[in-house]
């Protein structure tokens, strides 16, 4: 499965829209995209008959190692995300390998990434949804959130805020997720693997 250098890439940040969900673990998606829009100079806006928010520009230093990039905010809920991002795929002509998936991740500890390309969904509704869809050989960029405390269902535990004491890093942890997300789209999956792969 190789990348198509030509060929835009989708970023997708997977979360839930409006404010009461902004702040929770499960958006942390939608945090890393908003820096990524923040660092091209864009700012969010209606794409289309897609229900999604896009933001059209380039990642990467002026050359040829400059790359056309799409970044979207599925507005549908996070278990609909394969919807948007299938009909975003389509209008923008977006291999399934040229799309990226930012997410919270369950397995992993908090503010740990992990980067691969492809796999299963690990019971991610988002990553299911875009599955079904598309089929799996897109990139994932997957944010640590820890396991839930005690008997605290895990339903609960994505859709609450972060703790005051993950607050002192999240700023920290979402920039260093942007930074791989750049990586990955212009040295490519290894590299940025051996580099954030903490």
């Amino acid at each position: 499965m190789t990348t198509d250098a030509g060929a835009p890439w989708l970023i997708v940040g997977l979360g839930n829209p409006g404010p009461d969900y902004a702040a929770n673990r499960h958006n942390v998606g939608f945090m890393v995209a908003d820096l990524l829009a923040e660092r091209m100079g864009g700012r969010f806006k209606r794409a289309g008959k897609a229900q999604a928010q896009v933001v059209e520009g380039r990642i990467g230093p002026p050359g040829p190692a400059n790359r056309r990039v799409v970044l979207a905010k599925p507005m549908s809920y996070m278990n609909l995300s394969g919807g948007p991002v299938n009909a975003l795929k389509d209008f923008y002509k977006v291999p399934v390998a040229n799309i990226v998936a930012i997410h919270d991740e369950l397995d992993i500890d908090y503010g740990v990434l992990r980067l691969k390309l492809g796999g299963g969904d690990n019971g991610h509704n988002g990553l299911k949804s875009m599955t079904k869809a598309m089929g799996a050989d897109y990139h994932r960029v997957r944010f640590g959130i820890g396991r839930p405390p005690g008997r605290m269902q895990v339903a609960d535990f994505v859709l609450k805020d972060f703790s005051s004491a993950e607050r002192k890093e999240l700023g920290y942890f979402v920039d260093r997720a942007a930074d791989a997300v750049e990586c990955l789209v212009i040295e490519g999956l290894e590299r940025a693997q051996s580099t954030y792969n903490s």
